[in-house]
């Protein structure tokens, strides 16, 4: 556990590991609460609960050109409570031949949450090293199943995907999400994909 306001303080860093799992666990921390870097395949995380702190997040990815990319990954059953983030996939703006594919969010809970469903591909703090302000990671076959609760902001699902390689087969099922007893909004660029079942706020895709 660490202060909700400590710098770079990962609770769990995974990063070129194959088949981990993170289980039953309760992280309270001031950054990710657990960050996936490059490399990684097969992770599996279940029975988690966040806050405070970042979220789950997958990245940020692609500061690198040659990176090893991350693939299936199932994150279910978590729940957030005052987080900043959600689930964030996070890339840089930079060229990169890394990629995000085939991941899993199911049945996530956000209580009071900034950013609870987040892809930025535009990640380039203070707008530095970043040349070309693009990001080269491929992102696809992400599917968002049955996650609720309330957003800390209008918008509660944000995908801002690269402009030279456009998110793709992103799925949202079931999500149902609230911004203070009303109906939160959605916001998608550069994105390709579909929506079933009940989802609020109305799907972009």
């Amino acid at each position: 556990m660490a202060a909700g306001n400590s710098p770079n303080t990962d609770g769990i860093h995974v990063q070129l590991s194959t088949s981990v799992s993170i289980l039953n666990s309760v992280i309270s921390t001031g950054d990710d609460c657990i960050s996936i870097g490059p490399g990684n395949s097969n992770l599996w995380i279940e029975n988690v609960a966040c806050g405070p702190g970042h979220g789950i997040s997958i990245g940020s990815l692609g500061w690198d050109l040659q990176e090893p990319g991350v693939q299936n990954v199932t994150v279910k059953t978590v729940t957030f409570k005052g987080t900043q983030n959600g689930v964030r996939i996070k890339t840089w703006a930079r060229a990169s031949n890394g990629f995000v594919k085939s991941v899993l969010f199911q049945h996530l809970v956000m209580v009071n949450v900034q950013n609870p469903i987040i892809i930025d591909q535009n990640y380039c703090p203070n707008n530095k090293n970043c040349p070309g302000q693009v990001s080269g990671i491929k992102i696809s076959d992400i599917m968002y199943q049955d996650i609720h609760g309330t957003s800390a902001t209008a918008v509660a699902v944000n995908f801002d995907c690269s402009k030279k390689y456009p998110c793709s087969n992103i799925k949202l099922v079931d999500v149902n999400l609230s911004y203070k007893d009303q109906t939160a909004q959605a916001s998608c660029s550069n994105v390709g994909g579909t929506s079933s079942g009940v989802v609020k706020p109305s799907s972009c895709l």
